[in-house]
């Protein structure tokens, strides 16, 4: 997927993996502390090294591409790499999803902690079109936020749906932002999901596949208690369960 978007926007890609060397506390035998402490070393390198070997076997026709690679915590590293990029890709990490192993990094934290936009892709989606649209509507500086960061992204598309959800939902906002749309030269219609049958968040991915989507545009909320990030459902929900992409900004 970032391949794809690379080559098409001309833009660099660079991988990124971190892998925290997880050794044993230093007690007991010395000696069988450094033995466990090497071989787990050595577990990160090879981990490490398979991971840039995928990146650079996925890479496909990106013209301009960068590995870059650290035994520490992945998202500390990915947080200092993203300084310089304009979009941050990620794969979807859901209950669904399996183990994601060692060089995973919590979603939710980056999109909260990044500064950039954040693709989250589910698994197997290996391209996307962006030609069908759903905005996720909120009249709050993160949907505005994101609104505006996905521009760059959408290029034309054939329509845009800017969808509110909840007993809360307003035209007057979304259809201001379906007008923000529109002076960019893109077809927005507006849609308010007041009474969902279902969860706002399945309720909204619901109408993405109703309407053949492939991209969801939304806002991400959330808090930092006691240094863990609290989420607000429908980002919680929608990072652990999209079945289509979704560009997210905080």
């Amino acid at each position: 997927m970032a391949a794809g978007l690379a080559e098409r926007f001309g833009s660099k890609l660079t991988g990124v993996a971190g892998r925290p060397v997880l050794g044993p506390m230093p007690v007991g035998d010395m000696l069988e502390v450094e033995r466990v402490w090497a071989a787990e070393e050595r577990l990160a390198d090879e981990q490490l090294a398979a991971a840039k070997a995928l990146f650079e076997r996925e890479a496909g026709q990106a013209a301009r591409t960068d590995w870059r690679s650290a035994p520490t915590d992945p998202l500390t590293f990915l947080l200092a790499q993203a300084r310089t990029a304009d979009l941050v890709v990620v794969g979807r990490q859901g209950p669904a999803d399996g183990d994601p192993g060692p060089t995973a990094l919590s979603t939710g934290a980056l999109l909260m902690e990044v500064g950039r936009p954040v693709l989250v892709v589910p698994p197997g989606i290996e391209h996307i079109a962006a030609k069908r649209i759903v905005v996720a509507w909120k009249d709050t500086r993160e949907a505005r936020r994101a609104l505006h960061d996905a521009l760059p992204f959408l290029g034309r598309p054939e329509q845009a749906f800017v969808v509110a959800v909840g007993p809360d939902a307003h035209h007057v906002g979304a259809e201001g932002a379906a007008e923000y749309l529109s002076g960019y030269g893109i077809k927005a219609s507006t849609h308010l999901l007041l009474s969902p049958a279902i969860g706002p968040a399945d309720e909204l991915l619901r109408f993405a596949q109703r309407e053949e989507a492939d991209l969801v545009v939304m806002g991400a909320y959330g808090h930092s208690r006691l240094r863990e990030w609290m989420f607000g459902g429908v980002t919680r929900d929608v990072l652990q369960t999209t079945p289509v992409c979704c560009l997210m900004s905080h």
